[in-house]
């Protein structure tokens, strides 16, 4: 029998009942929320984890051929919820994981009462009439270079992923966390996020959602924040004046005045 919470590094607390799921983005853990769960502990229940292969989650849980597709992480998530017996979930989604919570949604949408999306993309790669940010070639050099040198990979594309250069320790931290992944893992879930493309998953979702969409964000442009919110039947989006692609790190104060304006 697999413990659940034990391979997910899952941590409960605050002093609320509803409650709120956090989930982190690539390369990262759930230590990226500790500026803003704070702010909701007395009226929410906090749940934290890492996705398998991040963080202090088990990394013998990582099999070979399971982890082959965002839905697979969804389903951690919803066993996590199984196991909690969390129900009426607000969910909180960080860059990749904002797409994971919405496939986990289509899953079981009774589970969840509302959804926020912070820096979703659903494609990362631009198509006719859709523009994501990246042509294809990008993403080649992009996987080819992660490929190659992993740790290279991450010392160049952390700083640009988070912005804000005139603050240095942020691009040092994400820098650091993209560092001690296991570079195996990060290359498999960096292929799936970049190639990822669950555009024709959104109007499936009913569940009310915030998209969060930052400014001067290179990983999911306003762009794409616009063509969240249209696709999503029931949305609400928020353009901020956070720059950079984490402001969970960057700008917590707004980001969490955003979210408990839209609670």
């Amino acid at each position: 029998m697999i413990d659940i919470l034990h391979r997910n590094n899952v941590k409960v607390s605050g002093q609320g009942v509803i409650p709120m799921l956090f989930a982190h983005g690539f390369g990262c853990d759930q230590s990226m929320w500790r500026l803003m769960t704070p702010a909701f502990e007395q009226e929410y229940k906090i749940v934290l984890f890492d996705h398998v292969g991040f963080g202090q989650s088990d990394l013998k849980a990582f099999v070979p051929g399971k982890y082959n597709s965002l839905q697979a992480y969804a389903d951690d998530m919803l066993e996590i919820c199984e196991e909690l017996d969390l129900r009426e979930v607000i969910f909180v989604g960080h860059s990749v994981s904002a797409m994971i919570g919405v496939l986990a949604a289509i899953k079981e949408p009774d589970w969840f009462q509302k959804l926020i999306l912070i820096g979703p993309s659903p494609r990362y790669i631009n198509d006719e009439n859709y523009v994501g940010g990246f042509n294809a070639e990008d993403i080649e050099g992009l996987i080819d270079f992660l490929d190659s040198n992993y740790l290279g990979w991450s010392s160049v594309m952390a700083p640009v992923i988070m912005a804000n250069p005139e603050r240095p320790e942020l691009g040092q931290e994400l820098t650091n966390s993209f560092c001690r992944t296991n570079p195996e893992i990060a290359k498999n879930f960096a292929r799936l996020t970049f190639l990822s493309d669950n555009r024709s998953d959104l109007p499936k979702v009913h569940t009310p959602s915030l998209v969060l969409q930052c400014a001067e964000d290179v990983i999911a442009p306003a762009t794409v924040g616009e063509y969240v919110h249209e696709q999503l039947p029931n949305s609400k989006l928020i353009f901020m004046k956070a720059t950079g692609h984490c402001p969970n790190l960057s700008h917590p104060e707004e980001t969490i005045a955003a979210i408990k304006n839209f609670l």
